[in-house]
């Protein structure tokens, strides 16, 4: 167990990388994601961002990795429901090209809430 921990160091900072800028991006320019269909978007993405920041926070230290993959797995999910699946008319190759880096995040969230010690 103890060779799985240093194996899943470069996943989680990863992981991490990606949440935190994409919640600082979301908090420096609100309006970016204004034209999606949600209730009050503007509320809804700075919780969004500051779950992100907090979240890939706690993946940096390795604190409570498994508790801070489930609100980014719904973040994620919800990322590709609203943003990508609607791609799928325009070609499912399309789709995949556009989703490429939720499903990776996706992958590498679950491999840290499944695989991470503790």
């Amino acid at each position: 167990m103890s060779q799985i921990r240093p194996l899943l160091d470069v996943p989680r900072f990863l992981t991490a990388f990606v949440f935190i800028v994409s919640g600082c991006m979301k908090l420096l320019n609100p309006g970016m994601l204004s034209g999606m269909e949600l209730p009050f978007p503007t509320v809804v993405m700075t919780a969004a961002a500051w779950v992100e920041i907090g979240c890939g926070v706690l993946l940096v230290l390795n604190k409570q990795v498994k508790n801070a993959c489930i609100p980014l797995l719904v973040i994620i999910l919800g990322a590709i429901i609203l943003t990508k699946v609607p791609l799928i008319e325009s070609g499912f190759l399309l789709f995949l090209f556009e989703a490429r880096l939720d499903i990776v995040m996706l992958g590498l969230l679950v491999l840290l809430f499944y695989k991470h010690p503790g």
